[in-house]
């Protein structure tokens, strides 16, 4: 049979298994997908047993995935097999920790038009949260590694998983990453946020500090990243630099920022806007408050308060949201 027709069988027998995928013939199935020299059909029976939780093929994903380390660029091009094994064990719970510290060591350059590419980049960062998840005690030394990786998805994603661990030591990592600072405003977005979550009084003046930041998308990152922490005393901290701030998308997103803290005070300040602020800025809070649209009783008030200020144009953007 053809290269091509064997893989689309496997596939297929795959594809309607998923109403049963627990069953013997089911398993046995899955088990022998596993084997397959077609690491698309390996990805494939990963992900049903992750969804699943087939703790039984534990041991056949393992050996899998010591499979396809051996001359992992032939093996599993792309390298989607391996981290749907690594995203499956994580689920299940899996608690070995020489699996997660193959996978979140393993770089796998392949070519690409104009040179080569990393392709193990979520395998990486998926081995992280299985090692956080574990417990495993060095686990902070890896993500160290990963705070400095090439790729600024896994760099993102050791801050998350930083985050995730919830250890105070972590902390120090975190704050130096910020301080050298990262060309990718989502790495250090999720360094903020993780010093919010483990430090949360200690980094409010570090990150407010970034409100300022020659770049504007840093200065979007670090208020969307105070908003998000909810913490009272960021509310002042907002509102300080959204009175001072000239750009009009700075001024927008420290409005998200405010409504994003779901704090009274923020919300009346934004309710304001909309009943006697500027234009541009009545607009940007019924923006902001957009987010709301499914309270009722709050929503409502916006509506209110469009009303009474009687602009057109602004009751019609509110009516749009809805």
């Amino acid at each position: 049979m053809p290269k091509s027709q064997k893989l689309e069988q496997i596939q297929q027998t795959l594809n309607q298994l998923r109403d049963n995928p627990t069953s013997d013939s089911a398993i046995d199935s899955l088990r022998q997908a596993l084997k397959s020299k077609y690491s698309i059909a390996v990805a494939q029976a990963a992900k049903i047993i992750g969804e699943s939780s087939i703790h039984q093929l534990i041991p056949d994903l393992v050996t899998a995935f010591g499979r396809l380390m051996i001359n992992p660029t032939q093996t599993d091009p792309g390298c989607t097999a391996k981290w749907r094994i690594v995203e499956a064990l994580y689920k299940m719970e899996y608690s070995e920790e020489t699996l997660f510290l193959q996978g979140i060591r393993h770089v796998q350059m392949e070519a690409v038009w104009g040179g080569k590419e990393d392709t193990a980049t979520s395998l990486r960062s998926t081995s992280a949260m299985g090692l956080v998840r574990m417990n495993y005690p060095d686990i902070l030394v890896e993500l160290a590694d990963l705070l400095a990786d090439p790729y600024p998805s896994v760099r993102a994603a050791a801050a998350k998983a930083i985050a995730y661990n919830e250890n105070p030591q972590g902390v120090p990592l975190l704050r130096l990453k910020v301080k050298i600072g990262d060309k990718d405003p989502q790495v250090l977005g999720e360094c903020f946020a993780a010093l919010l979550k483990l430090a949360p009084s200690q980094s409010l003046t570090l990150i407010a500090s970034f409100l300022d930041a020659p770049e504007e998308p840093i200065c979007e990152t670090a208020a969307l990243a105070l908003g998000e922490s909810r913490l009272h005393e960021a509310n002042d901290i907002l509102h300080s630099w959204w009175e001072r701030t000239v750009s009009r998308e700075l001024r927008r997103t420290g409005l998200l920022a405010l409504a994003l803290l779901r704090q009274d005070q923020a919300l009346e300040f934004l309710l304001s806007l909309i009943l006697e602020g500027k234009n541009p800025d009545a607009g940007d809070a019924v923006a902001a408050l957009s987010i709301y649209r499914q309270d009722e009783v709050l929503w409502q008030r916006v509506c209110q308060a469009g009303s009474a200020r009687g602009d057109v144009s602004l009751l019609q953007a509110i009516k749009d949201y809805q």
